[in-house]
């Protein structure tokens, strides 16, 4: 049996940079289905998809089709779209050697069949990353242990916010769903201190980013909004660090998180630590 660490560190962090780049395209077009055909909230979290664990799968929210509920799934190992009906896939592309052109053009086809609106129909309101925008065709090819190894970061994170929003379900507002965004591809909840016409005032982010242009590999956040003040930070515990280009976070990498010895507790603790300092700072 092996640890979480050793299951994790089979392959670098810094190598998953190529599988991330593909699973997000696929998962932004996935989101397309949901911004054309669910019912828009203020957030935009109509557009998150979540992590399913038990299938390696990220999935939108169900939409009403015609004949029953749908929802569009992403499977990472290996790389699919997957239009899900009844707990069963009805139908399955496989995503190497595929244009995005194609992929967009299969998903549309699947979607009016059900008497849906086609993903083609809408555009996020927002700029992916450049890794991400200059895809014009899936090739995964070559690229399974990191997709596979891109599953499990998600898994540890899902893990981590699961446990972490249930420690934390007395705040009120609290902690709201824990999704994965269509823009920066992070899982993440939110703990809202109050709110306020517009949505969440006061709170602190939590969640993994699989990477971006702030670290090249996966890494673990801890945000406060309004971004704390970067003077007279306190100490974080292993393995975290304090980030204060562009935001003011807590944060541990993928390679700091490799360095423990019992993943899940000394991540855990660095969670709530970091949260607790936020909470402080914010006077919630």
């Amino acid at each position: 049996m092996f640890s979480t660490s050793e299951l994790l560190a089979t392959t670098p962090p810094e190598d998953i940079a190529g599988a991330r780049s593909m699973a997000h395209n696929a998962t932004q077009i996935a989101a397309l289905a949901a911004l054309a055909n669910l019912a828009p909230r203020p957030d935009y979290s109509h557009t998150a998809l979540r992590w399913n664990a038990a299938s390696g799968a990220f999935e939108t929210d169900p939409m009403d089709s015609h004949d029953g509920l749908i929802f569009i799934q992403i499977t990472l190992s290996p790389l699919t779209m997957r239009l899900v009906r009844g707990g069963e896939a009805i139908a399955i592309l496989e995503l190497d050697d595929v244009s995005e052109a194609d992929c967009l053009a299969w998903l549309d086809e699947g979607l009016i069949e059900h008497g849906l609106y086609p993903a083609s129909a809408v555009k996020h309101p927002f700029k992916l990353p450049r890794d991400v925008a200059d895809i014009d065709r899936f090739k995964s090819a070559g690229l399974e242990p990191a997709l596979l190894a891109l599953g499990r970061w998600y898994d540890l994170a899902s893990r981590q916010l699961l446990t972490f929003a249930s420690k934390n379900d007395s705040i009120s507002p609290g902690p709201g769903p824990i999704y994965c965004w269509p823009h920066h591809f992070d899982i993440a909840t939110y703990v809202a201190f109050e709110t306020n016409g517009n949505g969440a005032a006061r709170g602190v982010g939590v969640g993994m980013s699989p990477g971006d242009s702030s670290y090249s590999e996966p890494y673990f956040y801890v945000n406060p909004w309004p971004h704390l003040s970067a003077d007279s930070l306190p100490p974080l515990p292993t393995p975290g660090h304090w980030h204060t280009d562009g935001f003011v976070g807590a944060v541990a990498t993928a390679s700091e998180v490799l360095t423990l010895d019992d993943t899940d507790g000394a991540l855990s603790d660095f969670i709530d630590s970091a949260f607790a300092v936020g909470r402080e700072k914010l006077r919630a």
